[in-house]
């Protein structure tokens, strides 16, 4: 399963950096230096510079600045970070090979994914990855089926479970041990004992 980690953003100056919407709770260890993320098309991606095309290439191709009229730049399927820094709240991202601001114009939109087999389990065993939720069957305590995890939305206050229903509505669960005694990867299940009223909210 590929996990999005980022989304990479628009151009940061004039050198190739770009912003990335952050999509991991390990920034630090997703985009250290030397850190190889594969890409994928993003859902409304802009369109590229005047003077470019955009092509996707092969694993371990290296891009190809976009340097004149007629020249196009392939999107590698691959990107090395070169360096990462925080910088007034938002992630800047220098890839190699991206060396100026209208190759890294053309990355806008592009997803930044890495493969779940490459992701090793949290220490806490209280800790899950998004992906390790996302699918997992809920019930109560009682063994009722409420539906599926749809998703994971992390607010500020608490991680939410969307529980998609058998009816196909939404319902949002806190991810806290008062509501979800128990995660049951090995059997698929998350045993849910939600406050009257939580699933018609």
């Amino acid at each position: 399963m590929q996990l999005v980690v980022g989304r990479i953003g628009k151009p940061h100056g004039v050198r190739g950096e770009v912003t990335v919407e952050v999509r991991t709770d390990e920034p630090e260890a997703r985009f250290a230096p030397g850190s190889v993320l594969r890409t994928e098309p993003g859902a409304t991606p802009p369109p590229a510079p005047a003077h470019s095309t955009v092509l996707r290439t092969e694993p371990g191709a290296v891009p190809s600045p976009a340097n004149g009229p007629g020249v196009p730049f392939r999107v590698p399927a691959e990107l090395t970070i070169e360096e990462a820094r925080f910088h007034q709240g938002r992630l800047l991202v220098a890839f190699d090979g991206i060396l100026d601001r209208n190759t890294a114009e053309a990355l806008r939109g592009t997803l930044l994914v890495v493969d779940s087999a490459d992701v090793a389990p949290p220490d806490d065993p209280e800790e899950f990855h998004d992906h390790q939720l996302v699918g997992l069957a809920v019930v109560t305590p009682a063994g009722e089926r409420l539906g599926e995890v749809a998703r994971i939305d992390h607010a500020p206050s608490s991680d939410l479970l969307v529980l998609r229903r058998p009816e196909g509505r939404t319902a949002l669960i806190p991810f806290v041990r008062a509501i979800v005694p128990e995660v049951d990867l090995a059997g698929g299940r998350v045993i849910v004992d939600p406050p009257a009223g939580l699933l018609d909210l």
